[in-house]
């Protein structure tokens, strides 16, 4: 099979490949693919479709700067809303004539002699790239719990991340394991019409009122008026500003909003014991806050069990848990996030000296910037390491790197025959700051997915998205070795 030579290959078409590949169009690089698993764009977007599915970011800041959507139809949009409007964002900046979709990487190895990327796909297909941009995300690989017996279990499973349609829950006994973010939408939607639902938490969440409501016919022509849609993003992104720097860094704004989720757990649930079952025992903020109306009052119904006792193995016809007591279910669903934490994985990436990046990463992802790593030269991440966000929106982030991407791609477009590979000792300086401010933030104090085995957060960063897109305006290349091939 012949290989194919291109100036950079994008891996994944979700919010962040999407804006790469804009990127590099508005930059004048149209020789570039985008290699996408699978057969649409969107990503999480594409992929979650389960009942609810939605965002807790309010509409006029989920979006690109550049592409704004003049009609939303509420608030906070919904899965289908996001998924048409980054399907219609590629179309129009042209980006779906770069995309081989059903593509996935296996592979990626770095070639010192011609400073290319050998790409090759699970389906035997060969690339050759001077540049590699991984836009795999955090949030692509769904995590199943390491429960014993898992796959005994004789009924019907599935994770929320890849929901069975063709399930029929009516009048079912369903589990549910897991209580996050995914949960909390999909919960209220099928508690009306199962049978009997057991809800299995590890922890309880924070849970703050979700100000969400259709947009009116007056509000979507204020919003066709350009300067007060820019009013209306702006207002948001100082209020998810604010919100950030409360979790990292100002707590003593702390009691406000916990003043707001103990008022709305109150309000919503008026069992004392259940409410004690749903009060968490860690400080807010430490995990991902989370936003609904209907998820608390769906666990008081006469048809719901909230379970808090740990699960100790999955049986073939149901769970059992510490205290012995089995739970029979005809359906279990584990709505247990992702492997966050494995960034890139499954592919095997390898630089120079055919190191595999596992072994650069063996005590947890990081990279310059959230962007570069040492040793794995011409090779850009996006949503990488660390440039997560504990409120706010990505998009705003995902945005931030691929101008800083476009600004490193541009510069090897007219250097021909040489490859920048980030200095280790700029990328020590900048974990380094990055570790010891997260040290001082909420998210060092409990566990969560934010945090590996080592305790070290490999997702979040702990400063404002404003100061992140100032810090990566522009390539310095004073931070990078500049080599040439052959």
């Amino acid at each position: 099979m012949d290989t194919i030579s291109t100036t950079a290959l994008i891996v994944g078409a979700g919010f962040g490949g999407v804006a790469m590949a804009i990127e590099l169009r508005r930059a004048g690089i149209h020789d570039f693919v985008v290699l996408e698993k699978a057969d649409r764009v969107g990503g999480v977007w594409r992929a979650n479709t389960y009942p609810g599915s939605g965002c807790d970011v309010p509409s006029p800041l989920y979006s690109y700067s550049f592409a704004r959507n003049r009609s939303w139809p509420r608030r906070y949009s919904e899965q289908a809303d996001i998924h048409a409007y980054l399907e219609r964002t590629a179309a129009r900046f042209g980006v779906l004539n770069h995309v081989r979709f059903g593509s996935e990487v296996a592979t990626a190895e770095f070639d010192e002699n011609s400073g290319t990327w050998l790409v090759r796909t699970t389906d035997g297909e060969q690339f050759a790239t001077r540049v590699f941009i991984p836009a795999t995300g955090q949030l692509s690989r769904p995590a199943y719990p390491p429960i014993p017996g898992i796959d005994s279990f004789q009924g019907s499973s599935f994770h929320s991340a890849e929901w069975n349609h063709d399930c029929d829950l009516t009048g079912k006994r369903v589990a549910v394991v897991g209580t996050g973010a995914s949960a909390i939408q999909f919960v209220p939607k099928i508690q009306p019409n199962v049978g009997k639902l057991a809800v299995f938490q590890r922890s309880a969440q924070y849970i703050m009122p979700k100000r969400d409501h259709d947009y009116t016919a007056w509000h979507r022509r204020f919003l066709r008026l350009a300067a007060l849609q820019t009013l209306d993003r702006l207002l948001f992104w100082l209020y998810a500003e604010f919100a950030q720097l409360c979790l990292s860094k100002w707590r003593v704004f702390t009691p406000l909003f916990l003043r707001q989720t103990s008022k709305h757990l109150r309000e919503q649930v008026p069992d004392e014991e259940l409410r004690r079952k749903l009060t968490p025992d860690y400080e807010l903020g430490c995990k991902r806050v989370l936003f609904s109306n209907d998820y608390l009052p769906a666990l008081t119904k006469s048809n719901v069990e909230l379970v808090t006792e740990r699960i100790v193995e999955i049986t073939p016809t149901g769970l059992r848990t510490a205290g012995g007591t089995e739970y029979a279910a005809d359906v279990i669903i584990y709505a247990t996030g992702f492997a966050a934490r494995e960034l890139l994985a499954p592919m095997k990436v390898h630089g120079v000296g055919h190191r595999p990046l596992s072994q650069s990463w063996s005590e947890g992802a990081r990279a310059h910037l959230g962007i570069t790593v040492p040793g794995f030269p011409n090779m850009f991440l996006m949503y990488g390491p660390n440039t997560n966000l504990g409120g706010g929106s990505i998009i705003y982030m995902l945005e931030s790197q691929a101008r800083y991407i476009g600004d490193a791609v541009r510069k090897l477009v007219r250097h021909p025959g040489h490859y920048l590979d980030v200095r280790a000792e700029a990328e020590q300086r900048w974990d380094d700051e990055v570790q010891a401010r997260l040290e001082r933030s909420v998210w060092t104090r409990c566990s969560s997915w934010y945090r590996n085995e080592h305790g070290r957060v490999v997702s979040n960063w702990p400063g404002r998205t404003g100061e992140y897109r100032k810090r990566t305006r522009a390539v310095e290349l004073a931070d990078f070795e500049v080599h040439t091939t052959g």
